[in-house]
């Protein structure tokens, strides 16, 4: 079992930049597959960026080229660099973890707490 909790939200101006942590206990995370995902207040949780443990990374076209995803497997730690921020990246950052399949096939998906982030000038 992994938890997760995230930090490094805040409150910045459009333009700006911000770097999210996820740290990790209870398992290491060289092993799963990593996401960022963000929920402005009303509406659903978006995908942001993923990151497998063999180094792919994708991410929503919206926040292509602004955003990074990265791993630091000795901190058991993700995080996400967010640069040239807009006010409508405003919205709650959880992070994910998904495991591999297990005997019976079956992935277990764990999620962060969330950290807020704010662009606002």
């Amino acid at each position: 079992q992994v938890q997760l909790v995230e930090s490094g939200g805040g409150l910045v101006q459009p333009g700006g930049s911000l770097r999210l942590s996820c740290a990790a206990s209870g398992s290491l995370l060289g092993r799963y597959t990593m996401g960022w995902y963000r929920q402005a207040p009303g509406k659903q949780r978006d995908f942001v960026a993923q990151l497998t443990n063999d180094g792919t990374t994708n991410y929503a076209a919206a926040v292509k080229g602004h955003f990074t995803i990265s791993r630091d497997n000795a901190k058991n730690t993700v995080y996400l660099q967010m640069n040239n921020l807009k006010p409508e990246d405003t919205a709650v950052y959880y992070c994910n973890a998904i495991s591999g399949a297990n005997i019976l096939g079956i992935r277990n998906t764990y999620w962060g707490q969330g950290t807020q982030v704010t662009v606002s000038s």
